[in-house]
């Protein structure tokens, strides 16, 4: 059973960093290819997909579509993946998932079949 759990979550200063980490139990990142990402949904809006890694190679996915300020990273040996957020804004305020699914170049992040509860993010002005 794929399963995830993310952490690292807090209430931060804008202008701070954060590293939120994702634990993923069911498979070993060198034994299949899965992409695992990260999406974020704040109150009242809809989920946006961050960025994608795939746990094999260590590619990584729509780097192009988000801020530099974010970045994903993943160490096989912990079978973790990482989300750096830097210079963090009051709008990065969210819950932060991660998520992962085989059948990742096919699907958005926020459309991944298997994702934990979340680690809430609070930035402060």
């Amino acid at each position: 059973e794929v399963q995830l759990q993310a952490s690292g979550g807090g209430l931060v200063q804008a202008g701070g960093s954060l590293r939120l980490s994702c634990v993923v139990s069911g498979w070993s990142f060198d034994d299949y290819d899965y992409g695992i990402g990260w999406f974020r949904q704040a109150p009242g809006k809809e989920r946006e997909a961050l960025l994608c890694i795939s746990s094999r190679d260590g590619k990584k996915y729509y780097e192009d579509s988000v801020e530099g300020r974010f970045t994903i990273s993943s160490d096989n040996a912990k079978n973790t993946v990482y989300l750096d957020i830097n210079s963090l804004k009051p709008e990065d305020t969210a819950v932060y998932h991660c998520a992962a699914d085989s059948w990742y170049l096919n699907k958005d992040v926020d459309e991944f079949d298997y994702w934990g509860q979340g680690t809430q993010v609070t930035v402060s002005s």
